[in-house]
Formats: C-alpha cells, structure tokens, sequence
C-alpha cells in the first residue's frame, strides 16, 4: 500500500525548472532514499512533499487523506540544519513540540521519554541541548519529528555534517525507526543508501532517472566487475592491458580500478597473467557485485 503518490510535481524559481514533473509512490513500511548530488533538487522536493513550499504543479496525495486537507499531522519533518532552542533540555524540548503538535501535556511528557529512550538519549534528558554533540542533536532532531507518530518521516541529509561516530549512530537508528513508520531521507552519500533503505529513488537535473529496490537496480543493470589494486599508478597499470576489447569501462577512485567487463572469465585470465609476466605491484585483485555507485554513475551518464 502507497502512503502517498507524488504525479507530476514540479517546481520552478523564475526560469529555472528545479523539479522537472516527476512521478513516484512511497510504500508504507519502507525506508526510501531520495539519492542525488548537491543541486539534483533533492531539498526542494522534500519541501513541497512537507508542505513547506508550493509546487509549480503536479500533485501530491496523501493515502486516505481528503484533497486539500492539512497534511501536516501525518507528516514528520528534518531539515538538513535544524534549529533548536539551546537553553531547553531534551526532555523540555521534545515535550514543547509534542504540545505544539496537538498532544496533551500528560500524553507530550509520555511520549518525550519513549522517544529519548528510543533515539537512545534518555541519560542526556536533563542536559541542555546546547552540550549535546552533533549525532545527539540529529537523534533528537528525529525525535521531534515523530513524536505525533506520523505515516510519513522525511530527513534532509541526516547524516551529511556528522563525523563518522555521528553518522553510525544516526544510522542505526534509522534501522530502528523502520520498524515504526515510512522514511523517505534524501542524501548523496550513496554506501548509507545502500545500508539501510529498501527502495532508491535517483534525482538527476530535477528527474527522477532511476527507481526501485537495491536487488532490482542490480538485476537490470548487472555488469562484470573486477576491482584492481596496485601498490602505485594502479589507473596507469588497467589502462595497459593488453586486452582492452573485455573492458566496457574504468572506474578509478584513489589507488582503486574498477573496470567492467564484457567475459567476466576471459578477463580474470588474460589480467592475472599478464600482471604476473609483467611482475606488476598487484596488492589486491576482487571479482565483485556492482554497487549503488555504479548503478548511479551508469544512470546520470546516459
């Protein structure tokens, strides 16, 4: 079952389409992932999806939900750089927005510790917001966001400002947080995509270009893939094989070759002997499974 269904939606600013009439549904129970680099218009669709911005057309509907009704209770909402009031403690915070969301004060205290227990903050209920680190404040800034218990959490790169212990907190408990509600987060760092989510949606230009599971993606766009590493030079060392006619294509990234090929067996042999005859620095050589990268790179070059 859909929770919502987005028809046509588009967004423009003066002369520029930022949002180019895309189409897509979000199925309950599901972590999605709105996949795109910085300027795909990523930010502006959760926006309109939000409510929070006025789409150009297109519409967007909600499962069960009257056209033209307030969709902000079923709705929960993260910008990418949440603002909170620094002096509050968590648990003053989390309640204040749990009061402005409509809940009683009884059910709003209830709700901000299950919620701080959840996101895995309760001992830090009582500390000001202003000393909590950069992972706290995004698990709280989560917490805000579902304590009305909506069908639908959206999160504007939740993880893109936190150092590695911050992300890995955030998501863990985004792992949780499927058990409980539809997430739809928006992000460019495509290995926590691959993670946690279910679906993938891939914004390119204001365009949806691709969409569908991570084992979909892979079934319709499955290539050979051997993944070189030298101990020098390692783009100069794939780029002499001999037997360029089992290369698609190369993908390099720091000291590591990714290149596809077309006879997955036929290249195994021809490189591994001609790096040993070639006496060549090999540090690592792996047949491997294409990756939500290159399923992306694959999809915004066509």
């Amino acid at each position: 079952m859909a929770v919502i269904k987005v028809k046509g939606l588009s967004k423009r600013f003066q002369n520029k389409e930022v949002v180019k009439g895309i189409d897509f549904l979000l199925k309950k129970g599901k972590c999605i992932a709105l996949l795109g680099p910085n300027g795909a218009g990523k930010t502006t669709t959760l926006l309109m999806l939000a409510g929070l911005m006025k789409s150009s057309s297109g519409t967007i509907l909600f499962e069960d939900v009257k056209k033209g009704s307030d969709i902000r209770k079923y709705i929960g909402y993260l910008p990418q750089h949440p603002v909170f009031y620094d002096w509050m403690t968590g648990r003053e915070f989390l309640e204040y927005v749990g009061k402005l969301a409509g809940l009683s004060s009884s059910l709003a205290q209830e709700r901000a510790l299950e919620l701080l227990e959840l996101v895995d903050i309760l001992d830090a209920k009582n500390r000001k917001i202003g000393n909590y680190s950069g992972g706290m404040r995004q698990r709280l800034g989560i917490a805000q966001a579902i304590i009305h218990r909506p069908q639908l959490v959206m999160l504007d790169e939740p993880v893109s400002a936190l150092d590695p212990f911050g992300r890995r907190e955030v998501l863990t408990l985004l792992e949780k947080l499927k058990k409980e509600t539809t997430i739809l987060f928006s992000t460019h760092i495509l290995n926590d995509a691959e993670e946690v989510c279910d679906e993938i949606l891939f914004l390119h230009n204001g365009q949806i270009v691709e969409s569908g599971t991570m084992d979909e993606l892979r079934d319709k766009h499955q290539q050979a893939k051997i993944d070189f590493v030298f101990h020098k030079k390692t783009e100069e060392y794939v780029r002499s094989f001999t037997d360029q006619h089992l290369i698609s294509s190369i993908i390099v990234d720091g000291n590591k070759a990714s290149v596809i090929v077309t006879d997955v067996d036929a290249a195994k042999s021809a490189f591994l002997n001609e790096i040993s005859e070639k006496n060549w620095p090999l540090v690592k050589f792996e047949i491997s499974k294409i990756t939500l990268e290159d399923v992306f790179m694959k999809v915004v070059q066509k």
